[in-house]
Formats: structure tokens, C-alpha cells, sequence
């Protein structure tokens, strides 16, 4: 076998291994951006505990294929093609969406959250959701509000009785 044969196995399993701990994957068109908005988003991917890498299309489709990931359209892989994926389900397509709003130059060709294959609508939706600390603080208002409520309640029948 070639040298350069090796090297292209030896990176399908590297890419293979970065992804296989990813539970969102968002594959997008990252053409027409200058490197002053690609650092600028890569930093705020930085921030969010997301990777985000180039990789050669074949090379990407080959580890998306060991991995089990068959059910997407070849043709998505047609030109540029980025790779946004964290452990985070929201974080990649929240960060992207946000930065793909401001600069109206790229798109999302499609995403795997969870296994599952996403086309471009519904990584948007999934865009939209709040990330995890601001549903933790969602969750805990809505369990504190009625404890405060019952607290001031009682707090106003002891002012009542003195």
C-alpha cells in the first residue's frame, strides 16, 4: 500500500474518533466568510465547549459511513463543507444559526443530532432552544415560584394575627 493511502485511513480514523463522542453534529457552507468572521465565530464556538473543523469532503463521507451514518443526502457533500459538534445538542447549531443570521453568507447543508439525520429547517428550530444553564434557571423559577408564593402567604396571616 501507498504512503498516502495509510495516511488518508490513518485520518478517517482520526475524524471517526472525534465524532464518535459527539452527540450533535451540524455540517455547514462556511463560503463567502473572511478569516476576521471565521475567528470571531470560532471563538464563540471555543466558548461553547464546540469543535469546529475543516475536512476533506471524501475523507468526512468515508468516517461518516464506519460510524454507522448512511441516511443523508451524498450531494450535501458537494462543495465547502465545515463540521461544527460538541457533546452539547444545542451549543453547535445555537452558535452557527446565530453567526449564519448576522453574516447572511453561509448555511447549514444539514446535521446529526443524536443519531438522528436533521435537515436545514430543523437544525435552525433546534437553534432557537435556550441553552442548558438557561433551562436549569427556567426549571428552578417555575419550582421556586410556588414555595415564595405559599412563604409570603403565611408570612401575611402571622402579620395579620400580631
Amino acid at each position: 500500500m501507498s504512503a498516502n493511502l495509510e495516511l488518508k485511513k490513518e485520518l478517517v480514523e482520526n475524524i471517526k474518533a472525534e465524532l464518535k463522542e459527539a452527540k450533535s453534529m451540524i455540517f455547514v457552507d462556511y463560503r463567502g466568510i473572511t478569516v476576521a468572521e471565521d475567528t470571531s465565530m470560532r471563538k464563540e464556538f471555543r466558548e461553547n465547549n464546540v469543535k469546529y473543523k475543516v475536512f476533506k469532503n471524501r475523507l468526512l463521507v468515508r468516517a461518516l459511513n464506519d460510524l454507522g451514518y448512511t441516511d443523508y443526502d451524498p450531494k450535501m457533500f458537494e462543495g465547502t463543507t465545515a463540521i461544527a459538534y460538541s457533546e452539547d445538542e444545542v451549543a453547535p447549531a445555537r452558535v452557527f444559526c446565530k453567526h449564519a443570521k448576522d453574516l447572511d453568507k453561509m448555511a447549514v447543508k444539514f446535521g446529526i443530532v443524536n443519531g438522528k439525520i436533521m435537515n436545514q429547517a430543523q437544525v435552525e428550530e433546534l437553534s432557537k432552544i435556550p441553552s442548558k444553564d438557561v433551562l436549569v434557571a427556567m426549571l428552578l423559577g417555575t419550582l421556586n415560584a410556588p414555595v415564595a408564593a405559599f412563604a409570603r402567604a403565611l408570612n401575611a396571616i402571622a402579620e395579620k394575627q400580631n
